[in-house]
């Protein structure tokens, strides 16, 4: 029996369908700058017209797109690339990184069709863009969570483990976009259905993986424990005066704060300011704004008789989830035992005072 056919219903359309999907979602996403969201939109948007061609190539025999259907995968890379990084750098930054990123693929198919006429050059160009380009996610991980100056502070971690995510998809795609280079070099492509099937499957489940979990990103948080390093004097001096900025003006308040929106209003580089808390508190951006919004969500708790989910949004968190892990992490129970816990107690204290006013 010859390998599995694309005929009846091409896997690649399922995958364009999901790509599609991804597009709108990332969109709708609360990520912090709008350019990020629409580089990750064109990242996926990309993907689905390219799964949507190589439907039509290889299910349907259709032919007429081939060009393009080798091109765009040229720009998938940069996109996914683009968009982590415009967490980074200045817009007027980002501008020329978009002109170098996305002008190169038009530079490289320009170049190729004027030395060449050879189509196997495409393939083994997209497969050394999703290595390049895989190997550039991986410098931006490493600069850590505080590097997405630009995102919201209490997203950074999620989408720092989602670079990890965007390296691993680029080292997918790399591996299966190989082997078919190599096919059709010493097969003539022989068997490109049968691995376009077959790698078809695993992109589908990594795609319905992330259609999933996407929508939680913004509500995770990791806390794992770090070594606090050696903080000087200037690093706290910084700290208090970010502590006095917090609370005169209630900046915690807003939910779509970010690291650089802070700087600014302190004059001082994101990255400085990121790096004094870390070494004066122990703890990321994220963590130390949500001190100040889980104390507030405290007092509330205790002082009004709003709903959780409501305290939740009048402190400043952007999904109930999120404000309930953060809480028991911080004061050891839900914000609802706390509130029955404290309530009573402040009561009792209030009763006494005025027992004892009475007495005096």
């Amino acid at each position: 029996m010859d390998g599995p056919a694309l005929v009846s219903f091409p896997l690649p359309m399922l995958t364009a369908l999901l790509c599609s999907v991804l597009a709108i979602l990332v969109w709708r996403l609360e990520l912090g700058p709008v350019r990020a969201n629409a580089l990750f939109s064109a990242f996926f948007a990309v993907g689905a017209v390219s799964s949507y061609f190589v439907a039509l190539r290889f299910g349907y025999g259709f032919d007429a797109l081939i060009p393009l259907q080798r091109s765009l995968p040229l720009f998938l890379a940069p996109f996914l690339y683009l968009g982590f990084v415009s967490m980074t750098v200045e817009k007027r930054d980002l501008v020329r990184l978009l002109l170098v990123h996305l002008g190169a693929p038009v530079v490289a198919l320009g170049l190729i069709g004027l030395l060449t006429e050879d189509p196997g050059v495409f393939d083994w160009l997209i497969s050394i863009s999703y290595a390049v380009y895989a190997f550039a996610l991986y410098r931006v991980w490493r600069k850590g969570p505080d590097a997405l100056i630009f995102a919201r502070v209490d997203t950074t971690r999620s989408l720092s483990n989602w670079i990890l995510r965007g390296i691993g998809f680029l080292v997918f795609l790399l591996v299966l976009d190989t082997a078919i280079a190599l096919d059709f070099a010493l097969n003539r492509g022989s068997n490109a259905v049968s691995l376009i099937s077959y790698g078809a499957v695993p992109l589908i489940l990594l795609l319905l993986a992330a259609l999933v979990t996407l929508p939680l990103m913004v509500s995770r948080s990791r806390t794992a424990a770090q070594p606090v390093p050696e903080a000087g004097t200037e690093d706290a001096a910084l700290e208090a005066r970010l502590r006095k900025l917090m609370e005169e003006h209630q900046l915690f308040l807003e939910a779509d704060l970010t690291v650089q929106r802070l700087a600014r209003r302190l004059h001082l580089p994101a990255r400085s300011l990121s790096a004094a808390i870390n070494r004066t508190q122990g703890s990321n951006m994220s963590q130390y704004v949500n001190t100040f919004r889980l104390v507030h969500a405290a007092r509330l708790l205790v002082e009004s008789k709003d709903s959780v989910a409501r305290i939740a949004e009048q402190s400043g968190f952007m999904t109930r989830s999120n404000f309930y892990r953060e809480f028991q992490r911080v004061y050891g129970q839900s914000p609802k035992e706390y509130r029955l816990s404290t309530g009573p107690r402040q009561e009792a204290e209030q009763e006494a005072d005025r027992t004892g006013s009475g007495q005096g």
